[in-house]
């Protein structure tokens, strides 16, 4: 069973960087995708990021193209997330994410098979 940990989440002014680490508890290659989503309050969880764990294309919201970058470490079993540049609208609980892609989809598009971490939050001031 695929096991997921966030780690690197917290507080920085708008402008700063971070980096999110997502440690798996098996090989990242274990599912064709991982991705890195964000939540607020009262609001639906969204897309940040995803990479396909084969190819390592990679796939990004509008919002955070040009500022962040997602990367993955096979041999260490984990996936990153630099956030650079942030805004406070940043602000949120990111999760990493495990799962398979839609037949003739892709990492950004239908999923199944989710496993979620926990979740790292970022607070951004301004």
């Amino acid at each position: 069973q695929i096991q997921l940990m966030e780690s690197g989440g917290g507080y920085v002014p708008a402008g700063g960087s971070l980096r999110l680490s997502c440690i798996s508890s098996v090989s990242i290659s274990a599912t064709h995708c991982m991705g890195w989503f964000r939540q607020t309050p009262g609001q639906e969880r969204e897309g940040v990021a995803a990479i396909a764990t084969g190819a390592g294309t990679t796939y990004y919201a509008d919002s955070v193209k040009g500022r962040f970058d997602v990367s993955r470490d096979s041999a260490k079993s984990t996936l990153y997330l630099q956030m650079d540049s942030l805004k406070p609208e940043d602000t949120a609980k990111y999760y990493c994410a495990a799962y398979e892609r839609a037949y003739g989809s892709t990492c950004w598009g239908r999923r199944y098979r989710e496993v979620w971490g926990q979740g790292t939050l970022v607070t951004v001031s301004s």
